[in-house]
């Protein structure tokens, strides 16, 4: 069994600077990180030593400095492919997020869809899994299908077989949400996609920075997330998708790297996985996300899960000490996530007296509109948690929250 790093969030908070940082003369206490989180300082130095030492393009050249920049660059898809322990490295497609993935999917795998089909999405999708799928359906004459959820914020799954059908081509979902912090059940979902014949697409931008993914096990076709989200850098991701669909769809886009031989006549295109990498990629974040998944996987995940429970437990029990507080999404399976209002206090305002108070949280529908619509509000607090986020820093986040909230009232 390998050996993992003693799970100490004392000790991995050295491994961020920007931690060490005062907002208005008081210590940071980021809990915006599904949003985005901090890097520790592997990541930062791979950035720095890309551009000081090793910069030059990749696939191309001949010269010592493209070759190891090709070399660091595909070793990082390799690092990838083994962290979701997918079949082959070719089955990883660096994009530029998980909303560029989900783009790709769209287009490519959605021109194999034809006028009638069906695509079905769940009511807690982020605007990314929402948004690509009406253009599909409106470009190839489809139809949309939305699984719906109750109060707590779960899937309605006993209701699944009346949105579900043999017209459904695409089943896609979220596995945590971003918004509620709601854990769905996977495995269920892609089966069921599976059942009707239809393909399963994982939105795991919220998920694999929380939880240890086998897409093996899962056997969802497609699984999609975003370095920045994961301790990497922004403007790359991953698409996992598996080898029989990415060989079956066209390419996203064209240009370079994606084409083997090119006559004005006609263009042949590139084996997998550089078929879908047109041009010159994001070289460093392509590294850098390596090395995030690398500091990652120094830990054993069932820590991570249990401290990061642990936190989202500790803070919705001390919120449900205040009057007039209303949580969203109380499923049994969540992680992350504590989405808040205080009644007869607008988020925002809230939002921005924590943050005058050194505490970084998100306000606003989280690009999830459908869902403030369903609990008909205009908008949340959102606390969401890493791994490096600490109880104590919760103490004083619920010390800030009683100062806020009577000055507001």
């Amino acid at each position: 069994m390998e050996n993992k790093r003693r799970f100490s969030v004392r000790e991995i908070r050295e491994d961020f600077p920007s931690l060490r940082q005062l907002v208005y003369g008081k210590n940071l206490v980021y809990f915006d990180n599904g949003a985005t989180s901090q890097k520790p300082q592997s990541v930062l130095d791979s950035i720095n030593k890309f551009y000081s030492k090793d910069n030059a393009n990749i696939h191309r050249g001949v010269h010592h400095l493209s070759q190891k920049a090709t070399n660091e660059f595909e070793e990082s898809r390799k690092t990838i492919a083994r962290f979701l322990n997918a079949s082959t490295h070719e089955e990883i497609i660096f994009t530029k997020g998980t909303t560029d993935g989900i783009n790709l999917i769209a287009f490519s795998f959605g021109e194999l869809l034809k006028e009638g089909d069906e695509v079905l999405i769940t009511a807690m999708e982020h605007h990314s899994n929402i948004v690509p799928w009406q253009m599909l359906c409106e470009r190839k004459k489809c139809s949309l299908k939305v699984l719906p959820i109750n109060e707590n914020g779960e899937l309605l799954l006993e209701e699944i077989d009346q949105y579900i059908s043999e017209k459904t081509k695409i089943f896609a979902f979220t596995h945590i949400s971003n918004t509620l912090g709601t854990v769905n059940p996977i495995k269920e979902l892609v089966q069921k996609a599976h059942q009707f014949g239809a393909v399963a697409v994982v939105d795991g931008a919220q998920s694999i920075q929380h939880k240890p993914i086998d897409v093996q096990d899962l056997n969802c076709d497609f699984y999609l997330f975003s370095g920045h989200k994961v301790y990497g850098p922004t403007g790359i991701g991953v698409l996992y998708g598996k080898e029989k669909w990415l060989e079956k769809m066209p390419p996203y886009q064209g240009g370079g790297d994606m084409i083997k031989k090119v006559t004005f006549q006609k263009t042949t295109y590139n084996e997998l996985p550089f078929k879908f990498e047109a041009g010159t990629p994001h070289i460093a974040g392509g590294i850098c996300l390596g090395k995030a998944i690398e500091y990652l996987s120094q830990f054993n995940f069932h820590d991570i899960e249990k401290h990061e429970t642990m936190l989202t437990d500790y803070a919705q029990d001390l919120l449900y000490t205040f009057e007039d507080i209303v949580i969203y999404g109380e499923s049994k399976h969540k992680t992350g996530v504590v989405s808040f209002n205080i009644e007869g206090i607008h988020p925002f305002d809230l939002g921005t007296l924590l943050d005058k108070q050194g505490i970084a949280v998100r306000t606003g529908h989280h690009c999830t509109q459908p869902l403030m619509d369903f609990y008909k509000i205009p908008g949340t607090v959102r606390c969401s948690f890493a791994l490096y986020n600490t109880k104590e820093e919760i103490d004083f986040f619920i010390s800030a929250m009683d100062k806020s909230i009577r000055m507001l009232k």
